[in-house]
């Protein structure tokens, strides 16, 4: 890639930022559009469970192999294809008769998003190749998709209450042809120098894995447990991870290198984007089940009343990218942590007419937490690789994101869900306590994580795993604590 100007380097982060705001946005926007969802299509509680689901899951299954077909093939032209089949499925979306085609083109959108996340973090890394420019970049984009998260239920709220739930899909459409005709003209095209092999082997894993522990979770309360479909779901989920572990270690170039593991950092990393974003779909899930079905309140209102989360969220998101830039990821990790476990604790009590001012309260501390936490994520991830495999270790950082928020929506969901007895309008509430709690266990289990993933010891392991990786190359150069 030739040595772009300054202007053009951000015009082009800019360009990356924007698509990748629309697959964020549309990952949380459907939530508050799911009671509207649910009426006029008759759809089930596990209906709307995979309408969620079948995004995120898609999303993660996919973003390792669009990475690699992007360094083969094109980024820039893989990441046109990506938003042309990201607003072709967004445009089938808004006029879904049912269900099931609804879920079906929500897979569309998926591949199609698949191939921006993963494809613009390779050409910002390609694109801002000084240190201390590239972790700004990078902060800038982890704020951007946990910002484009936490607006989702506020814009989406907006849509429905004026325009209806297939209004959310429309603007996807304008944005994603504006973005395809910018990257045209300004994204200059890159390739690696020696792409990676593809390996569909570790690839039909990794979809068998994700998709039989997330149908077995979400169907579970209703199939039941021990029934021999969820068995099977489970069991066959347990051998594709074995299958991972086994073959990934003979593949001279795999989907999933397993020494990346042994970095404490990047591990961490890993875990700490499941549960962070685990509990954002989580809380967002039943939450608007909650202020909708139980409250009362329309869409609009509903949407409204998340503002304060998406306020925090924009006003801490570049805030963190900064701190961790200069500092270090740690104590965005810790106050990340702090605020999730806070707000999952104050809704433990929740009721059916809990005060407002507590539910606010929670709103902004969630807002607190998530908007210090994304920026770390691809940081730790990334601290100490080797350039290039800088890429593909922000690449399962995303794809751990999206695991997180399929996981969390199937898991609280489903736990809740099994609680309820009666309607959902009088059961959930107390139903929902459960789920709560696991929020707030989520957020424990961050706050360990980023302590210790960010100590010196921490970041020899992750100066050894690059080593062995590649130890003929520079390594990426990110503060840590």
């Amino acid at each position: 890639m030739p040595e772009l100007t300054h202007r053009r380097r951000l015009l082009v982060l800019a360009i990356c930022c924007l698509s990748l705001f629309i697959v964020g946005l549309d990952s949380t926007i459907v939530n508050l559009a799911l009671p509207d969802i649910q009426r006029d299509l008759n759809a089930s509680v596990s209906g709307l469970q995979w309408t969620i689901d079948a995004y995120t899951l898609v999303l993660a299954s996919l973003l390792m192999l669009s990475g690699s077909t992007a360094d083969r093939f094109g980024r820039r032209r893989t990441f046109q294809v990506g938003l042309v089949l990201f607003s072709l499925g967004s445009l089938l979306c808004s006029v879904a008769p049912n269900t099931g085609s609804l879920i079906a083109f929500r897979m569309v959108q998926a591949v199609g998003g698949s191939m921006l996340n993963p494809v613009a973090m390779s050409i910002i890394t390609n694109t801002f190749t000084e240190p201390r420019e590239r972790a700004r970049a990078i902060g800038v984009w982890g704020g951007v998709v946990g910002l484009s998260m936490a607006l989702g239920p506020v814009v989406g709220g907006a849509l429905v209450g004026a325009v209806g739930w297939r209004s959310i899909f429309w603007i996807n459409v304008p944005v994603g042809v504006a973005a395809v005709v910018l990257a045209a003209l300004f994204v200059p095209e890159s390739r690696a120098a020696r792409p990676r092999r593809m390996d569909p082997v570790g690839q039909l894993l990794v979809i068998v894995l994700l998709t039989g522990l997330t149908y077995g979770i979400i169907e579970g309360p209703s199939t039941g447990w021990g029934s021999p479909q969820i068995v099977a779901c489970f069991a066959v989920a347990l051998l594709a991870l074995i299958g991972i572990l086994l073959y990934e270690r003979r593949v001279a170039e795999p989907l999933i290198d397993l020494r990346f593991f042994t970095s404490l950092p990047f591990s961490g990393a890993t875990l700490i984007a499941i549960s962070g974003f685990a509990a954002l779909a989580g809380f967002l899930f039943l939450n608007s089940l909650y202020l909708q079905d139980v409250r009362g309140y329309s869409a609009l209102h509903a949407g409204l009343l998340t503002l304060p989360m998406a306020v925090m969220t924009a006003v801490l998101a570049p805030i963190s990218g900064r701190i961790v830039g200069t500092r270090g990821p740690r104590l965005p990790l810790v106050v990340a942590a702090i605020g999730i476990i806070l707000s999952g604790l104050l809704l433990t009590g929740l009721s059916a007419d809990t005060p407002l001012a507590l539910l606010v309260t929670a709103y902004v501390l969630f807002g607190i937490g998530f908007g210090m936490l994304n920026a770390p994520i691809t940081n730790t991830a990334v601290s100490g690789m080797p350039r290039s495999q800088a890429g593909t270790a922000a690449a399962v950082a995303s794809t751990s994101r999206q695991v997180g928020s399929s996981l969390g929506v199937a898991v609280l969901g489903s736990v809740v869900t099994a609680r309820v007895t009666g309607p959902l309008a009088t059961g959930l509430p107390e139903a929902s306590h459960l789920g709560w709690w696991i929020m707030a266990g989520c957020g424990v289990l961050v706050l360990a994580l980023g302590i210790l993933t960010t100590g010196r010891w921490a970041r020899r392991t992750a100066e050894r795993a690059a080593a062995h990786l590649s130890p003929e190359q520079p390594k990426v150069v990110v503060r840590t604590a």
